[in-house]
C-alpha cells in the first residue's frame, strides 16, 4: 500500500476541509489502518465559504461537512492544539500522539492589525456567529480591507441593514489579486449597494467608536472587521525539521511531501512547485484544500503523480458571482471579453496566445470552458476571443 504498512498510524493534524478530505480519501483508497484527525477547534470539520454568507445572514447555524467519521473508523480529536513536531511524534496541548505517517493541514490564520483587540476577524464558525449577533439595522460597521472577505461581509451586512464603510490601503478593491484597472470597475458595485468605499486609506489605529486613518481622517464605527489576508498556521513547527518559506508556508515537493520524512502537507499551509506555471504556489482557497487533501492521501498510498491543478476560486459579492481560474503575472497580456459596463464580462490573461488565467463575472460558461483551456495550455485566436458571443472553446488558434 505505497508508503504505508498495516502497522502505521496516520495522523492528520488540522480538521478543516483539507484534513477531512485527506482522511476520507485514505479510506476510499483502501487504507484500513488507524487514522486520527486532530483539530484545534471544538467543532467537527466544517465548510468555511458559507461563513461570510449564509451564517452571517442567519440562514444557517452550522456548515458541518457531511462525513460520518465514526462509520469510516476515523478517530476525530477536536479541541486539541498542535504545539510541536519531532520525527514520529506530534506534540499537542493534550499530550503526545505517535504517528507512522503525518499530514499537516493546519490551514491559515487571519492577519490582524497591531493592537486591534476590539476588531473582529472572520475565519472560524465561532467568529461568524459572534459577528452575526452584532449585525443589525443602523449598526455602523467598518471593514478594513476590500478583498474577497471584505466584499462578502459588506454584502451580508448591507442586506442586514448596517451602515457599511470599507477602508482599503490600495488604490482599488482586491489590490493584491487583480490589476487596479479591474478593481476600479468593482468600485461601482460598492456604491450601488450603498457601501462607502475609501481606497488609498491606510489605517493608523483603532480607537473606541472609530477607525483612525493615516491621513488623519476618522471613520465612525460601532464594530470593526479586519480582512487583510491570512498567513499559514505553521508557527507551531518552529524548531522542527519541516522547512518553511519566508511567508511561513511549508515547502513541499511535487507530491506534497515535506522536508521531514514521513510527513506531507495540504491546504492553506503548503507551498508546492507548479510545472504548469513555472513557480511555487501557495493557494488559500476552497478548491485547493479539497484537491490537495486528496492528493496527499494518494501520495501516502503510493502515487507519485505531481500535484499541479489549475488554481480556482470564487466569490459571491453584491449580487454577482466572481470566478477566477489559473494564474497570471504582470507580464501577461490582459484582454477584455465584453465590456465592464455590461452586466456580465470576462477578463483573459494571455502569454503570447496561450491562455494563462481568466476572471469571470456572471459568465459561468466562460469559466468552465476557460478553466479547461488553461489546463490544456490552449492557444487562442486573439482576434476572435474578445467577442463574448464566440464560445471560448471555439476561439482556438488555427
Amino acid at each position: 500500500m505505497g508508503e504505508l504498512n498495516s502497522a502505521d498510524r496516520v495522523v492528520v493534524v488540522g480538521a478543516g476541509l483539507a484534513g477531512a478530505q485527506c482522511a476520507t480519501a485514505l479510506r476510499g483508497g483502501g487504507w484500513r489502518g488507524r487514522i486520527t484527525v486532530v483539530g484545534e477547534e471544538p467543532h467537527p470539520p466544517y465548510d468555511r465559504p458559507p461563513l461570510s454568507k449564509d451564517v452571517l445572514l442567519g440562514k444557517s447555524d452550522s456548515t458541518t461537512l457531511d462525513i460520518d467519521f465514526e462509520q469510516l473508523g476515523v478517530e476525530l480529536l477536536t479541541g486539541r492544539r498542535a504545539t510541536g513536531l519531532e520525527p514520529g511524534v506530534l506534540h499537542t496541548d493534550a499530550g503526545e500522539l505517535p504517528y507512522g505517517s503525518l499530514v499537516i493541514a493546519t490551514g491559515a490564520v487571519p492577519t490582524a492589525l497591531p493592537g486591534a483587540d476590539r476588531a473582529h476577524l472572520l475565519r472560524t464558525l465561532d467568529d461568524a456567529l459572534a459577528l452575526r449577533a452584532l449585525l443589525r439595522p443602523g449598526l455602523r460597521l467598518a471593514l478594513v480591507g476590500a478583498g474577497w472577505i471584505g466584499a462578502e461581509v459588506a454584502t451580508a451586512a448591507r442586506e442586514l441593514g448596517c451602515e457599511v464603510t470599507v477602508v482599503e490601503a490600495g488604490p482599488a478593491p482586491l489590490p493584491g489579486a487583480l490589476p487596479a484597472e479591474i478593481g476600479s470597475v468593482m468600485t461601482a458595485w460598492y456604491e450601488a449597494a450603498g457601501v462607502r468605499l475609501r481606497c488609498g486609506a491606510g489605517v493608523a489605529a483603532l480607537e473606541p467608536g472609530a477607525v483612525l486613518l493615516e491621513d488623519g481622517g476618522r471613520v465612525a464605527a460601532d464594530e470593526v472587521v479586519v480582512g487583510i489576508g491570512a498567513r499559514p498556521a505553521t508557527g507551531w513547527l518552529a524548531g522542527s525539521a519541516v522547512e518553511l518559506d519566508a511567508a511561513g508556508a511549508i515547502l513541499a515537493d511535487g507530491t506534497l511531501r515535506t522536508t521531514l520524512p514521513g510527513v506531507w502537507a495540504a491546504g492553506d499551509c503548503v507551498s508546492y512547485p507548479s510545472a504548469r506555471f513555472g513557480t511555487r504556489l501557495a493557494v488559500q482557497h476552497w478548491d485547493h484544500a479539497l484537491q490537495s487533501g486528496a492528493a496527499a492521501a494518494a501520495a501516502l498510498l503510493g502515487s507519485d503523480a505531481p500535484y499541479d491543478p489549475v488554481p480556482y476560486f470564487w466569490s459571491e459579492q453584491f449580487g454577482r458571482m466572481v470566478q477566477y481560474a489559473g494564474r497570471h503575472t504582470a507580464q501577461d497580456r490582459m484582454l477584455w471579453r465584453g465590456s465592464p459596463d455590461d452586466a456580465s464580462w470576462t477578463v483573459l490573461w494571455l502569454r503570447g496566445t496561450e491562455l494563462r488565467a481568466l476572471l469571470t463575472v456572471d459568465r459561468p460558461r466562460d469559466l468552465t470552458q476557460g478553466r479547461r483551456l488553461v489546463e490544456r495550455g490552449a492557444r487562442l485566436d486573439v482576434d476572435r476571443v474578445g467577442d463574448p458571443a464566440v464560445p471560448l472553446k471555439s476561439a482556438l488558434a488555427a
